[in-house]
């Protein structure tokens, strides 16, 4: 029965049970990724390296908008899995109503701002010289897509917690698909350029949530919300807000890294530094699928049987995905060590930026098979409802560790520090967490 699915979560093996979960995650974070790959090899060969460089100065500002909808959406879906868990349907329903009335009022409260103060943001985030108007293309056109985003974004974190991977794969496929497909007639047929790759974007973002909304209001969702479930509920906001600080949390660090990053990067080499950034950026996103398919596959599994108080299989779901994402974690790793040289001349033919990006890509990917344990690690305090770690533990690589690092190295060491900055903080991160997360498992899951 499409209502008991999410029962299962608690019954099955964890090791298959993983599996299924993780797979369907996997495969959309992919195709979600090789379409950031694929529209960025696009944009560089048909519109130019600059053009790369533009698109890397716009992402961190559309992409904190849509982060709401992500910190909603898995915030929420936190409290929807152990709600489910522990048979409290009306919970789960409330919770999801208020996920997506906070989700429309956020998201759209500040593009209107962002729209507004463009000039002043895109120079900020360093869209500067030659970046700085087919940035602002970019950015004025993705901006009005950002909302739908912000409510995909939020949806399918909820698909995921009923225990549906299969819908929200299909979720994250349907918009790279078709910005893919949009790309190909916009900029290359019809010879629209930044204009062109824009509509692309905000067209798949669309395509997106008219199949979420179609998933929720079909017989495949057992959460069938009516008006009185959007109303929002002061506890549960403050339940949501204090797991989705967690992830909102990350992504600002991220917003904040990327502007940090580029204008660093502007001011050591220009143009070129920041192209070899955007080009490493969309390989973090894509070569570590497989991993952040695991995590993404562990959250419903942790909260589930965390709240049906089934703590064996909650111990035995983080020792399961952090071995199967460690391992996937050397595959990734040993991929960007033999191939990196050929992986940049994919995206580009400019002579500096092949020169300069193999060597700062093995830099960055130095400590990806420890990394997992970092991510798993906090995941599961978020999975369970402790904000208040699960936050400390997310931000310790970016916020705590990462960005000191940036702001300090290449003082002394020019580009080669900033690219040392990322596996130090790698492995300082995977330390804490790690003590951290031995620590919760001793004392609480006996």
């Amino acid at each position: 029965m499409p209502g008991h699915r999410s029962a299962e979560l608690g019954e099955k093996p964890i090791a298959k049970l993983l599996v299924q979960q993780a797979v369907p995650a996997s495969v959309g974070i992919l195709v979600m990724s090789l379409n950031i790959l694929v529209d960025t090899i696009f944009v560089g060969n048909w519109i130019g390296a600059i053009a790369i460089a533009a698109i890397n100065v716009v992402l961190p500002v559309s992409f904190f908008i849509a982060a709401l909808g992500m910190a909603i959406g898995i915030g929420g879906s936190s409290i929807i899995s152990r709600a489910l868990g522990s048979d409290d349907k009306a919970k789960a329903l409330k919770t999801f109503g208020n996920q997506i009335t906070l989700t429309l009022i956020l998201s759209v409260g500040l593009v209107i701002p962002g729209l507004y103060f463009m000039n002043e943001l895109i120079p900020a985030f360093g869209g500067k010289g030659d970046i700085f108007e087919p940035a602002k293309i970019y950015y004025t056109i993705v901006l009005y897509g950002v909302p739908f985003l912000a409510l995909c974004m939020m949806g399918n974190n909820v698909i995921r917690a009923e225990g549906k991977p299969r819908f929200a794969m299909i979720a994250m496929i349907i918009p790279s698909v078709g910005n893919l497909i949009l790309d190909y007639i916009l900029i290359y047929q019809l010879d629209m350029g930044m204009e062109g790759a824009a509509w692309a974007t905000s067209a798949s973002y669309v395509l997106c949530c008219g199949y979420v909304f179609w998933f929720f209001i079909s017989k495949n969702s057992e959460l069938k919300i009516d008006l009185s479930h959007f109303r929002l509920d002061r506890p549960i906001i403050k339940e949501m807000s204090s797991l989705g600080t967690v992830t909102l949390s990350r992504q600002a660090v991220v917003s904040v890294t990327y502007l940090l990053m580029n204008n660093i990067l502007f001011d050591l080499g220009g143009e070129d530094s920041v192209a070899v950034y955007a080009i490493i950026g969309r390989m973090l996103m894509f070569a570590l699928f497989p991993v952040l398919g695991v995590t993404q596959g562990f959250l419903p599994i942790a909260g589930f049987n965390y709240g049906a108080e089934k703590y064996e299989r909650v111990r035995k779901s983080i020792n399961t995905a952090i071995l199967y994402s460690c391992g996937l974690g050397l595959l990734v790793f040993l991929g960007i060590m033999f191939f990196a040289e050929d992986i940049v001349k994919i995206f580009t033919d400019n002579a500096s930026v092949v020169e300069e990006t193999p060597s700062a890509m093995r830099w960055v990917f130095a400590a990806t098979p420890i990394v997992a344990i970092q991510l798993i690690g906090a995941a599961y305090f978020q999975a369970i409802g402790k904000a208040v770690p699960a936050f400390l533990l997310t931000l310790s690589r970016q916020g705590f560790v990462f960005i000191p690092l940036i702001l300090i190295l290449p003082y002394y060491f020019g580009e080669i520090g900033v690219w040392a900055s990322f596996p130090i903080a790698d492995v300082i991160s995977t330390i804490i967490t790690a003590y951290f997360l031995n620590r919760e498992i001793v004392k609480t899951l006996k």
